[in-house]
């Protein structure tokens, strides 16, 4: 059963979810692809294996068996894996319901979830670290805002989160769907858990994700929730951009 591929986390993590009548993002790395050659640089051509693909549709239904909830939005980055497991996802999601969903999957934003254009400024200066030091050193670059031509850390995290804010679901029983890559989702998790290091233990497994979800009617006024491996936590928007700003004032000149 391919569901046994899904990292152990993702399961317990829907004991951890508010009442139904919060609604919830999933904001997940792709399913199972292609193995990549080099430095953990995985291009943009790599696709799911048969593997993943089962995996995907497996777990887009079992998200609505066991959490009561609908699939009602997606976004997810344009590239092709990204695309393929949020389709899967709600193939699966459909096939447990009798109403079907009735919405298209929407790349909204798209440069905020591909790897690893939501923090970078100025890809010709950014782009030859990314090669230089591999997936890991780029991304434990980037949290320590170490890297050229490319935003600050909290800058960069805060823009996604507003993305994934101004695309959650408003309704009761709302699941929506964010599809990403690794990167993404390993710099993202180290800053808003107020990390700069980043381990090959703390990445991102395929299909492996956290949930999401906001208290607040306006993101710079909200509480951030996630669940993550297991456990649940909290950020004050508000306070979080204001590290961005006394960090911006503190720096030399």
């Amino acid at each position: 059963m391919a569901l046994e591929l899904l990292p152990s986390s993702m399961l317990k993590a829907i004991d951890l979810l508010p009442d139904v009548k919060t609604p919830v993002t999933l904001f997940t790395r792709h399913s199972i692809r292609e193995l990549a050659a080099g430095q953990g640089l995985a291009g943009y051509d790599l696709q799911l294996t048969a593997q993943g693909r089962d995996l995907a549709q497996q777990w887009g239904r079992y998200l609505i068996d066991h959490t009561n909830r609908n699939i009602q939005h997606c976004i997810s980055s344009p590239i092709q894996r990204c695309v393929d497991t949020a389709v899967l996802m709600i193939e699966g999601a459909d096939s447990s319901v009798l109403a079907q969903n009735t919405h298209s999957i929407e790349i909204v934003e798209q440069g905020l979830l591909v790897e690893p254009g939501s923090f970078v400024l100025d890809i010709q200066q950014a782009g030859p670290y990314f090669q230089q030091q591999g997936a890991l050193g780029f991304i434990n670059s980037f949290v320590n805002n170490a890297l050229p031509g490319m935003k600050h850390p909290i800058s960069g995290v805060v823009d996604v989160l507003e993305l994934i804010y101004n695309t959650h679901p408003q309704d009761h029983f709302g699941l929506s769907l964010a599809v990403s890559h690794d990167t993404i989702l390993a710099a993202i998790i180290a800053v808003i858990s107020g990390r700069n290091r980043v381990s090959q233990d703390d990445w991102p497994e395929m299909m492996e994700g956290l949930f999401v979800w906001f208290e607040g009617d306006e993101f710079l006024e909200s509480q951030l929730k996630w669940i993550w491996r297991g456990k649940l936590h909290s950020l004050d928007i508000a306070q979080f951009k204001q590290q961005y700003t006394q960090q911006k004032i503190n720096q030399p000149h």
